[in-house]
């Protein structure tokens, strides 16, 4: 662990956020004249789409260039593992780049592709998640055949949580930034000074996405940036684990609550109605806000409006949680006990909204 702490603002973040700003920018350019950059004609009917016009839905291309060049502005002590890293993050992207290119490759495929990357890291660095933050059971996550496995599950289950949040215009961006800053100011704490500088880096990234892709949607991540995005912040959290042994694995898990705790919901719902894990519904969180929103407050044909303001109703949801992963951040007991009543306040709160939003949309068939 080093003891010299970084500062959390670094020139060469603009740098970053501007790279990726611009690459995006050139991508909504280059679609007007390549609309195979726009995905499939059919996107915008699909059963999770929550937009009504093609739009391009490849800003992980953008994300992936600034990170990888981020390589540059790494400290020569890391540079090799981040490297590698990087190598195993460009299997995950171009797979999902197929996908937003309109090649269709299966949900199953894809979490392969995400169990493949985090194999390649396993085998270039010879790490894996060290704990879970469960007394007794830790010391069994040191031998391979039970720290690997958990390893590819928490990989895949982030990485498919911030696919699954890529639906409505900034959420899945917010979320990534929000942990993110959350992972560097952990390790600012913890004082492991190239932690906060490579998270950091990553949010700068993400930022510039950002601001193309909010308010208005002209840009989405695609499958190529949420599995890019949610893969990295994974490893950047088992990477904290690994180097500063007083943070709560738990409080990481905070940082990463609303993809992993969505992902884990819409398994429970597909579970209970006999449907595959893998097919798509419209019944995420932000759907049904989204949704309240229109049926309750603006009425129809206001999706350009609602689209953005789920975003900021659930900013808070979203927030608190990394919030809560900061300042619990070497408490193991009460990080545990932050992810049960977030978990709880999530399932519950949404177990109420879905009849809600059933029985308004049943009163506008009546009237």
């Amino acid at each position: 662990m080093q003891s010299e702490v970084a500062p959390l603002f670094q020139y060469y973040q603009g740098y970053l956020a501007l790279i990726s700003f611009v690459g995006c920018l050139g991508i909504i350019a280059l679609a007007q004249v390549f609309p195979r950059l726009r995905g499939r004609g059919d996107d915008e009917n699909a059963v999770q789409s929550m937009h009504s016009r093609p739009t391009p839905r490849i800003g992980g291309v953008a994300i992936f260039l600034a990170l990888a060049l981020s390589v540059v502005f790494a400290p020569t002590t890391i540079v090799q593992s981040y490297l590698g890293v990087i190598i195993a993050t460009t299997l995950l992207f171009l797979v999902g780049l197929s996908e937003d290119l309109g090649f269709r490759v299966s949900p199953r495929r894809r979490l392969l592709a995400v169990c493949l990357a985090s194999l390649i890291v396993i085998v270039l660095l010879g790490v894996w998640l060290p704990r879970i933050g469960v007394p007794y059971f830790d010391l069994l996550m040191q031998y391979w055949f039970i720290g690997v496995p958990f390893t590819l599950l928490i990989t895949a289950g982030v990485a498919n949580g911030f696919n699954l949040i890529d639906g409505v215009n900034g959420l899945a961006a917010l979320t990534a930034i929000g942990a993110a800053v959350s992972i560097a100011l952990i390790s600012l704490q913890a004082g492991h000074a190239t932690m906060v500088m490579l998270s950091m880096m990553l949010a700068a990234v993400v930022f510039g996405f950002f601001m193309v892709n909010f308010p208005f949607g002209l840009i989405f991540l695609g499958d190529a940036g949420a599995y890019t995005i949610g893969f990295v912040l994974c490893w950047f959290g088992i990477a904290i684990l690994i180097f500063a042994p007083a943070v709560s694995a738990w409080a990481i898990l905070l940082t990463l609550f609303w993809p992993l705790a969505d992902t884990l919901f819409a398994m429970f719902r597909r579970s209970r109605a006999n449907r595959d894990a893998m097919s798509p519904d419209r019944l995420h969180f932000h759907q049904l806000v989204m949704r309240g929103l229109e049926i309750c407050l603006l009425g129809r044909k206001r999706r350009h409006i609602a689209n953005p303001l789920t975003t900021l109703v659930l900013a808070p949801f979203v927030i608190a949680p990394q919030v809560c992963g900061v300042l619990l951040w070497n408490n193991n007991r009460a990080a545990f006990l932050a992810v049960l009543a977030f978990l709880a306040a999530f399932f519950g709160s949404y177990l109420v909204a879905m009849p809600s939003v059933r029985a308004f949309r049943q009163r506008l068939r009546e009237t």
